[in-house]
């Protein structure tokens, strides 16, 4: 059961009269939380939105960001409801429809949208296109509030009475004091919120870093994204528009390090002699940045009238790109479960309420991260014996099957 923080409770007489009030406050406008102050807006709820930074606004003239992500097809599907899907598709993205992945050729497993019946398996996106569409579908909203830039300075609990009109207080760093319902905590893997609740996480550093590195190459756009294990990690290829890629460069820290220290001339010398025969030598590097790799998972997702999600929840090992996917789907079963709720006449912001939307996530998102883990583990090996059982499970695992199909599935969203 989810216990209720006692050191920051007052009492509601002494709340300042200068309080917004307002149904649900978000700490936390990324691509996570912008979504979910959409799609709870979208239900007649009132709504802050709490972002520190205002992301840059959009130039067709800009060159492409490092932050990119795989948007699934069910990702896509929930932007497509929250009215922001089609805007995005007229900004700089890549549709894909085939994933390869291997570690010694011949031993490759491929998936197609054809397999699933899809027309594509999903898309590219910069990271900051998505987040500015969904704050200009925000905009459109007159009952979502967003207060950027601004950070939380305090959170306070209010002991409830008859007339109380919020659970929690908010003070912003300006002074401004926000009351809520329902506070969201989609910020990030470093969450005050799940911090100021006192929520437990487990997990662990993988020792491993992962440098992003955007190209320009002389080949046309591809459609296909691919990624070649080795025992320092993954050697990834994503595209983005026109003749540009991103690369993905998992090792040790120290050597991520060592890479970022390079010229870009340097660089591209060295992609070469690490990244598989098949990426077009003829490229030149156009900007990098780099991440160390974490794994953290919240040991619940809710107390009395708070809920987190997105990163504020769990870290993914991002090697398969579904960090941002996974997050979705906790928007859209928050989102879904709270609709429900308001549909059937239930106190929309109660613990059982809640307790269903972790229950429809908890597990799944264990089982995904699980997955990563064991692909992790499983090729982070030179030895032998293991390479050629791998190897072996990947030759088998390129045959068309009800089992493939349904990893397939599985990985789009669409289980």
């Amino acid at each position: 059961m989810p216990h209720t923080q006692s050191s920051s409770v007052k009492d509601s007489s002494d709340t300042n009269t200068s309080v917004h009030h307002f149904d649900v406050v978000i700490n936390g406008g990324g691509m996570v939380g912008a979504a979910v102050a959409v799609g709870l807006g979208q239900l007649g709820l009132s709504v802050a939105v709490i972002e520190s930074r205002q992301p840059q606004a959009f130039d067709a003239a800009q060159p492409l960001d490092v932050r990119v992500s795989a948007i699934s097809v069910a990702s896509a599907q929930l932007l497509a409801r929250l009215g922001v899907m089609d805007e995005l598709l007229t900004l700089r993205h890549v549709p894909y429809t085939g994933l390869e992945t291997w570690e010694m050729e011949g031993c490759m497993t491929q998936f197609t949208a054809e397999q699933v019946g899809e027309p594509l398996l999903g898309y590219f996106f910069e990271n900051r296109l998505i987040q500015l569409c969904l704050l200009k579908q925000i905009e459109a909203l007159k009952n979502v509030t967003l207060f950027c830039p601004a950070k939380v300075t305090q959170f306070t609990r209010v002991q409830a009475s008859n007339d109380h009109r919020h659970a929690i207080e908010v003070l912003l760093d300006d002074g401004t004091r926000l009351g809520a319902l329902l506070l969201v905590g989609a910020d990030g893997a470093n969450s005050q919120v799940r911090q100021w609740a006192g929520i437990g996480i487990t997990g662990w550093d993988y020792a491993q870093s992962a440098m992003l590195i955007n190209i320009e190459t002389q080949s046309p756009q591809q459609s296909v994204t691919w990624q070649q294990f080795t025992p320092q990690g993954p050697r990834s290829l994503l595209p983005l528009p026109g003749n540009h890629a991103s690369l993905v460069w998992y090792d040790s820290a120290a050597k991520i390090k060592q890479l970022m220290q390079l010229s870009d001339l340097q660089l591209a010398e060295q992609i070469k002699a690490h990244f598989p025969k098949r990426l077009d030598p003829n490229f030149s590097v156009q900007a990098k940045g780099s991440f160390g790799l974490t794994r953290r998972h919240a040991q619940q997702y809710y107390q009395a009238n708070l809920v987190i999600l997105g990163d504020a929840a769990h870290t993914i090992n991002p090697l398969a790109g579904q960090g941002v996917n996974i997050g979705f789907k906790d928007v859209d079963a928050l989102i879904t479960h709270i609709a429900s709720a308001i549909g059937n006449g239930e106190v929309w912001w109660n613990d059982a309420v809640l307790q269903r939307y972790q229950h429809s996530r908890y597990a799944d998102n264990q089982l995904m991260m699980s997955a990563m883990d064991m692909f992790y583990a499983g090729f982070s090996n030179d030895l032998l014996p293991l390479k050629l059982l791998r190897n072996s499970a990947l030759k088998l695992a390129n045959l068309d099957s009800p089992l493939k199909q349904k990893v397939l599935r599985y990985a789009l969203g669409l289980n």
